[in-house]
């Protein structure tokens, strides 16, 4: 029998890209302990980053990469109704594995797109760099930069919202359980908690009460973890409480972190904060008509009757690593009428939607590749 769906051609349910799919998804990159083979020259001992080059007719150019990640993150297998690395194909084409959204079908498309292109004799301009790399996923990132369920419109990262974990420390009088100390530091915890969770319900109301808002134009703030304490008769001389938070590029850090200054010196003397980790960019990819990379990938789209919206990835991904040295990245998936699994149970992507999506890139990549050289190219 043959699928359904296609733009340009019908396809053996026994395609050799699907193939392909599953025997990549059968591979056991998942943490914590991912296996990416033996280590030769990696960034680290273990950790191996992946480049393969197809050379341009004019590599003075700048060239193109299309950045994928090998990692994948935990199951709870008594939660699948198959073995999550078994990459099981059902009657309806369902092809069920850890990574079949979050990423592997992605590397598989641009993998299996260029070998279409080479095979027949296509050239491009620009040299492309494919880029496989690891450890995306820890942290909890969403490795997938865009997911698309709705037929109607095809989602496209162009920004990201920064992912700020942050713990606030707060010092207190210990003393005895029996007696009312003063200063404690679990009260000034309280006025902590208050402070960012009444924050958290505010950005939850524009969320849930603006049409205009996506995910990605509102601060998440969730309590993540609360540590102090040694027993239960001992008032504790200091407690903490963690915050994950991300921050989209539309928010100024600076007024931001003036705000968490400001709670901490209301909830009491010496309360401090620490960020796990900080990050003052604020890139978002242009989507005007003058960006020509933007204009080439739209373009594109359009000739495959493919409508396009724009919006901030909530989470953190690699595209983020790009943006700080000021390089555009648009964060895609060709994977409509799809239901959203990332890092969730039964994680599925249908044989037909998968083959399409490589019909997309090979349209897109020689677009992208030949882009007219800009002011400083040769």
């Amino acid at each position: 029998s043959r699928s359904k769906g296609s733009s340009s051609r019908h396809y053996q349910l026994s395609d050799p890209a699907v193939s392909l799919f599953r025997e990549y998804l059968r591979l056991r990159t998942v943490h914590p302990e991912p296996d990416y083979g033996e280590a030769r020259e990696g960034v680290c001992p273990g950790r191996v980053v992946l480049i393969m080059t197809w050379l341009g007719s004019k590599p003075s150019l700048k060239s193109i990469v299309l950045n994928s990640h090998v990692d994948v993150v935990p199951v709870y297998q008594e939660h699948w109704k198959y073995d999550a690395f078994a990459a099981v194909k059902d009657d309806e084409g369902n092809i069920y594995g850890r990574g079949a959204q979050d990423m592997k079908c992605v590397t598989i498309q641009y993998i299996e797109a260029v070998r279409r292109l080479r095979a027949r004799g296509t050239t491009l301009p620009r040299t492309v760099h494919f880029l496989f790399v690891p450890d995306e996923e820890v942290g909890g990132h969403a490795g997938m930069e865009m997911f698309v369920k709705h037929p109607e419109f095809t989602k496209l990262n162009i920004g990201f919202a920064l992912d700020e974990g942050i713990t606030v420390k707060c010092p207190g009088d210990p003393g005895h359980g029996s007696r009312f100390v003063e200063n404690t530091a679990a009260e000034k915890l309280r006025r902590v908690i208050n402070a960012f969770l009444d924050f958290r319900e505010s950005e939850r109301k524009r969320l849930n009460t603006g049409e205009c808002f996506t995910l990605g134009d509102v601060t998440t703030v969730n309590m993540t973890k609360v540590n102090g304490g040694v027993a239960y008769n001992v008032v504790p001389a200091h407690m903490d409480v963690s915050f994950d938070m991300r921050i989209p590029p539309t928010v100024d850090l600076q007024d931001f972190e003036e705000r968490i200054k400001r709670w901490c010196r209301e909830a009491g003397e010496d309360v401090t904060y620490q960020f796990a980790q900080k990050h003052m960019d604020q890139e978002v990819t242009s989507t005007a008509d003058s960006n020509p990379w933007w204009s080439a990938f739209s373009t594109a789209c359009r000739t495959m009757n493919m409508n396009l919206k724009t919006e901030i990835f909530p989470a953190a991904t690699d595209s983020r690593f790009f943006r700080a040295v000021g390089l555009p990245a648009i964060g895609f998936s060709p994977m409509n009428n799809t239901p959203i699994l990332l890092h969730d149970h039964n994680e599925f992507l249908n044989e037909r939607v998968f083959l399409r999506g490589i019909d997309v890139y090979e349209c897109l990549v020689p677009a992208l590749a030949s882009v007219a050289p800009g002011p400083g190219e040769a």
